[in-house]
């Protein structure tokens, strides 16, 4: 019965043998695919995280740009207003140094009526385009 059972077991071993490299290698593997997988996860997220950095500062930039232009029509506009309110206050003087010096209508009373309407219109016109800035 010895002799029987001696190359039975023998064989058994020599199996075992072989099939522990087998292991070791596919464990290796498995390590390998692991930690790639993990550094693939980190470098995208490194990537992600340095985009949207560089997205705020461009943004913030843009941001800064549009307040810049902004102040800037809004402080032309407030120009444009202080001097059409300027007009409309002289051209008021000058008519009512007109009506004060004439004794009925005339045609220059009638051209200075056309003139402040003009300039209020524009007064109006500039009045809205302050209002959609603001």
């Amino acid at each position: 019965m010895k002799a029987s059972t001696g190359p039975t077991s023998s064989t058994s071993r020599s199996t075992k043998k072989d099939r522990l490299p087998v292991r070791w290698f596919l464990l290796a593997w498995i390590v390998l695919i692991g930690l790639f997988v993990y550094a693939a996860y980190e470098y995208s997220q490194r990537l992600q995280a340095q985009t949207l950095t560089a997205l705020q500062a461009q943004t913030q930039a843009q941001m800064a740009d549009l307040r810049a232009d902004y102040e800037k029509r809004f402080t032309e506009l407030n120009g444009q207003m202080t001097a059409l309110q300027g007009k409309v206050d002289s051209f008021n003087e000058l008519l009512t140094f007109t009506k004060d010096n004439a004794n009925s209508k005339t045609d220059n009373s009638n051209k200075l009526y056309t003139q402040l309407n003009e300039v209020k219109s524009q007064l109006g016109e500039l009045q809205k385009k302050m209002d959609l800035l603001k």
